[in-house]
């Protein structure tokens, strides 16, 4: 991967930093039914990811449709959290759009996956094994990502609005997540890089 070239799964987050102070103590509740459909939504890309798993080994390819399927379940699932951590106000569409593109439904979030037109036959087998080192840094993001849900929870109920390291932190961290997840997921073959830069 050039150095120019970004990184073919892409997360931008935009929003007003201010938030209503009530909304951190009711928000995660009012979110429950997009957190349940996330759910699913994530049992389902276990099974779509399995068939890409032997798409993969036999014809070195994702087919568009289940490609554009599995980026639906990761961008629903985000807008889900996103909100659900109070990071904005607007409640998320329940939308079901399979595409790798962003479709541009919620204003303050664009989650892209660039489609491979090919992936390493044999990657799938071992990928997983190169991102153990990955599966670390991911672990103490969480753990630090728990401090900055907190650290945002009382900056928004006692000045109204979400600190912006805490809410970037969480961007990042959920950025860099996702891109791990997507390698060793096989959607990608490019190594996610130790950023946690756009």
């Amino acid at each position: 991967m050039s150095m120019s070239a970004p990184y073919p799964i892409q997360l931008e987050f935009q929003a007003e930093t201010h938030i209503t102070r009530w909304r951190p103590l009711v928000q995660w509740l009012l979110a429950v039914p997009q957190l349940m459909v996330a759910q699913a939504l994530r049992s389902l890309r276990g099974v779509l990811t399995l068939i890409s798993l032997f798409t993969v080994l036999f014809t070195e390819q994702i087919p568009r449709a289940l490609f554009d399927m599995i980026a639906m379940t990761y961008r629903y699932e985000w807008r889900a959290m996103s909100y659900a951590l109070f990071l904005h106000e607007d409640y998320p569409p329940f939308d079901f759009q399979p595409s790798a593109a962003d479709d541009g439904v919620e204003p303050h979030t664009t989650l892209s996956l660039t489609y491979p037109e090919r992936l390493e036959r044999w990657k799938p087998l071992y990928k997983w094994l190169l991102a153990i080192p990955h599966y670390f840094v991911v672990l103490a993001l969480a753990v630090g990502a728990v401090f900055a849900v907190i650290f945002g929870f009382f900056g928004v109920v006692f000045t109204g609005n979400y600190p912006e390291t805490a809410r970037d932190f969480l961007v990042n961290a959920y950025r860099y997540t996702l891109r791990v997840e997507a390698y060793v997921g096989l959607l990608t073959d490019e190594y996610p890089p130790f950023t946690l830069a756009a």
